[in-house]
């Protein structure tokens, strides 16, 4: 075996070309080694993330989207600090319904009824119930109408019939991991914005920036109206109740007890864990966001199109204006994003009702072991059908189904900041002066724009 110095030797001896094969097989097996271990840490956080991400991604549904698109084709560049603005207090909001159903062991809704009257519970229950429906019918409508779009033989009928049946399918016939998973890998779709957006040639991304970065408001019935659906189609009630409820599944499906309160139990790295899930979906979501704002502005607000009616209306105008491809990237879009939402506005729903009664629930139980939890989705799920069916207008439908999330987001986030800052419930997992101070923002901030709102609609 050669020593050390006699390797160097031999290499120092050796010719040109010996020598530079080696420096750049070293150089290689280097890179490899580099790529491998950013690989595996790449791979590392995509396993640590879970329902942060597809809470984040589920709030850019086809409602979110409609109203998104309507901000930027209507008001242009104006509104993107919107982006920038939210991404905080939404994160904040569902780091605090994480960690409480990290610590509780229990839904949202299920310490809400440990904790408060039962006409609180119920009427949290209720407004969340009928916002999410509403929400469904809408979200429904549109994955049909944009994939009409791609497909136009096929029937609008047919189209939203076959969605229902696999959106039911996939939460009742799929077990608890595979679902979680499939959530998780769709989330990726809502990427198609940002390329769609940046295969636009003419965005002048100096006024983007700018627009992002300094507020521009002007207080006109039309921009509040469509600030306040902005807020409520973002931090949308259903939200709250998702994560919580998904921490539970996910404690569950490792094994662990949700019998009691697990404050001691709790470790600094599941905590730890979950926040950098949180604020990853949350950062995918306001990305999203943003690119959809700029794509509408840049495309239908500059060619004068200021007002539409759906999202498949919103993809089809970018056609003629941005071109095949981004058109066809915001619609499998839209298809993508509804596929992801449906489930969770049904499942966060079945959730709280269930809780509320304390009946059985979770999508890791079988259909036979938690007949009314699956009951309430399908109910869910089929009256958001129907409304498809009643000739409401699809637009106002989205759009006041955002401003009613922003509408009674306040009186349940309440609940959430009163909850999550209570020692007794969360120990020493209970918020910091920042999250607690941000907290109450929120909800002041909320409630402002939906008695603006109110006030603006009356006048």
């Amino acid at each position: 075996m050669l020593s050390s110095e006699k390797f160097l030797e031999k290499v120092a001896g050796a010719p040109a070309d010996v020598l530079d094969k080696t420096i750049d097989t070293s150089r290689k097996f280097s890179e490899i080694f580099v790529s491998k271990k950013h690989l595996g840490q790449a791979r590392q956080y995509w396993k640590s993330l879970g329902p942060g991400l597809t809470t984040g991604a589920a709030d850019d549904d086809p409602s979110g989207i409609t109203t998104y698109s309507q901000t930027g084709a209507k008001y242009g560049f104006n509104l993107l600090w919107l982006a920038g603005f939210t991404f905080p207090l939404m994160a904040v909001v569902q780091e605090m319904c994480a960690r409480l159903g990290l610590v509780t062991g229990r839904g949202l809704a299920a310490n809400i009824r440990q904790y408060y009257p039962k006409w609180v519970l119920y009427t949290a229950t209720m407004l969340l119930f009928a916002a999410n429906t509403l929400n469904i019918g809408a979200d429904l409508g549109a994955m049909a109408q944009a994939t009409r779009l791609l497909l136009p033989h096929i029937s609008f009928n047919t189209l939203i019939l076959g969605f229902t049946i696999i959106t039911l399918a996939l939460q009742i016939f799929t077990t608890y991991e595979k679902y979680a998973k499939y959530l998780k890998w769709l989330a990726l779709v809502l990427l198609s914005y940002v390329f769609s957006a940046l295969t636009i040639n003419n965005i002048n991304w100096g006024e983007v920036i700018q627009k992002a970065i300094i507020p521009t408001i002007v207080f006109s019935k039309d921009q509040i109206f469509i600030i306040t659906a902005v807020l409520g189609t973002t931090i949308s009630p259903y939200l709250f109740f998702w994560p919580t409820s998904q921490e539970v599944e996910e404690q569950i499906l490792g094994g662990k007890t949700t019998l009691k309160l697990r404050q001691e139990e709790t470790t600094p790295q599941e905590v730890k864990n979950m926040r950098t899930d949180v604020w990853s979906g949350m950062f995918l979501s306001n990305l999203v966001m943003f690119f959809i704002i700029a794509a509408a502005a840049a495309t239908l607000h500059v060619s004068g199109i200021t007002n539409i009616s759906t999202a498949a209306q919103a993809a089809e105008a970018l056609r003629p204006i941005a071109g095949e491809r981004t058109y066809l990237l915001f619609a499998l879009g839209i298809i993508g994003t509804g596929m992801l939402a449906v489930p969770i506005l049904a499942g966060s729903a079945s959730y709280a009702i269930s809780e509320s009664f304390g009946w059985k629930f979770g999508l890791y139980r079988r259909l036979r072991e938690a007949n009314a939890f699956y009951g309430i989705i399908i109910i869910a799920t089929g009256i958001g059908l129907g409304i498809n069916f009643l000739g409401f207008d699809t637009i106002k439908v989205l759009i006041y189904t955002a401003v009613f999330n922003g509408l009674i987001a306040p009186v349940i986030l309440v609940l959430i900041v009163l909850m999550s800052g209570n020692a007794k419930i969360m120990g020493r997992w209970t918020n910091g002066k920042i999250t607690k101070l941000l907290g109450w923002l929120i909800v002041g901030l909320m409630t402002l724009a939906g008695v603006a709102t109110i006030i603006s609609l009356f006048t």
